[in-house]
C-alpha cells in the first residue's frame, strides 16, 4: 500500500493503543482505550474505531499494522498462542482487512518491538538486531537488514522457550513452564521467574522490583539473586549469539529497567560465546513501552 501515513495498533491484554506516524517516523497522534475482554467481535470493533478516529482527525487514509499477543499460524492463517485466548483460532488478519477494506499486516508484539528498535530505535543502522522482551514473559524478534524475520513456523526469536543453557546442577531439570516443558529460559529470566527462584533460595521480596530494591540496600540475598540473574541472562543470550551473531541486542520489558545488566551481562557472556571476542552490543530500548505500537506501524516499510 502506498501511503504517507502509517497507523500501528498494539493489541494488549488490558490496553489497546494506536499511533500514527508520518513518513519519517514522527508521531502525529496517539490514542489508548481499554481492551475488550473475552469478546472477539468487540475486539474487531475496537481496532476499526481506533483507525477510523485517527484517519478522520488527520484527514488521510493510512496503512495499518497490528501487533498481537499471539502470532498468525502459517498453516491455517489463524491466530495461535495468544494469552488473549478469545483471539486464538480466529482469522483476525482477514477480518480486520475486511472491516477496513484494505490489506492489514499482523505480527507478534515481540516482533513489533524488534522492528521498531531496528528501524528508528536503539538498533538503528545495525545489520542484525535481536529485540528481547523480558517482563512477565520472555520473547523476542529478529530483524535483518531492516526486514522482520518471521520464519516458516512464525517463531523466529522465541528464545524464551529454549532450555537454560549450561545449567548448574541445582538448575536442572528446572521449574515447570506453562508450555509443558521444564527449565525454559522464561522460568528463570521473567520477572515472576526471578522472584520464584529468589524465594526458593530463601530470599524475601515478592517481585523482581522488590529484589532489586533489597540488593541496592545491601541485602546479601538480594545481591546474590541479581548475580544469579545476570549469569543466567549471560548464558541465555550467549547461546543466541552463538547461532545468530547479532550486531545489537535490545532489551525491553520491565526487567530492562535494571540498569546494571547492560554492563554486567556482557562482562559475563564472553565465557560462553564461541569467539575470542564479542562485539555484540547490549542496549536498552530507545522507545520503551512505545516500541510495540511503533513497530506495528513499521510493518509497512518505507
Amino acid at each position: 500500500m502506498s501511503t504517507k501515513l502509517r497507523i500501528g495498533i498494539d493489541l494488549g491484554g488490558t490496553k489497546t493503543e494506536a499511533i500514527a506516524l508520518d513518513p519519517e517516523g514522527v508521531e502525529q497522534m496517539r490514542l489508548r482505550v481499554d481492551s475488550p475482554r473475552g469478546d472477539y467481535d468487540a475486539t474487531l470493533r475496537c481496532i476499526v474505531e481506533l483507525v477510523m478516529a485517527i484517519e478522520q482527525r488527520l484527514g488521510a487514509r493510512a496503512s495499518v499494522g497490528l501487533g498481537t499477543p499471539g502470532a498468525l499460524s502459517p498453516a491455517t492463517g489463524l491466530i495461535k498462542n495468544a494469552n488473549s485466548v478469545w483471539l486464538n483460532g480466529r482469522p483476525l488478519n482477514q477480518d480486520v482487512s475486511r472491516c477496513l477494506t484494505r490489506p492489514v499486516r499482523i505480527a507478534n508484539d515481540a516482533d513489533c518491538f524488534a522492528l521498531s528498535e531496528a528501524t528508528d530505535g536503539a538498533g538503528r543502522g545495525a545489520s542484525c538486531v535481536l529485540g528481547v522482551i523480558v517482563g512477565t514473559g520472555v520473547g523476542g524478534g529478529i530483524v535483518v537488514n531492516g526486514r522482520l524475520l518471521a520464519g516458516p513456523n512464525a517463531i523466529a526469536g522465541e528464545w524464551g522457550h529454549n532450555p537454560l543453557p549450561w545449567p548448574r546442577p541445582e538448575e536442572w531439570p528446572g521449574p515447570a513452564c506453562y508450555c509443558g516443558r521444564t527449565g525454559c529460559i522464561e522460568t528463570f529470566l521473567s520477572g515472576p521467574g526471578m522472584a520464584a527462584r529468589h524465594a526458593e533460595a530463601g530470599g524475601t521480596g515478592s517481585t523482581a522490583r522488590d529484589i532489586v530494591t533489597l540488593a541496592d540496600a545491601g541485602d546479601p540475598l538480594g545481591q546474590r539473586a541479581l548475580e544469579r540473574y545476570e549469569d543466567r541472562m549471560a548464558r541465555a543470550l550467549a547461546s543466541v549469539i552463538n547461532v545468530l551473531d547479532p550486531d545489537v541486542i535490545v532489551l525491553g520489558g520491565g526487567m530492562s529497567n535494571i540498569m546494571r545488566l547492560y554492563a554486567s551481562v556482557p562482562r559475563r557472556w564472553g565465557a560462553y560465546v564461541f569467539s575470542d571476542r564479542v562485539a555484540t552490543r547490549l542496549v536498552r530500548a530507545r522507545h520503551g513501552d512505545s516500541s510495540g505500537v511503533r513497530g506495528a506501524a513499521w510493518l509497512w516499510p518505507r
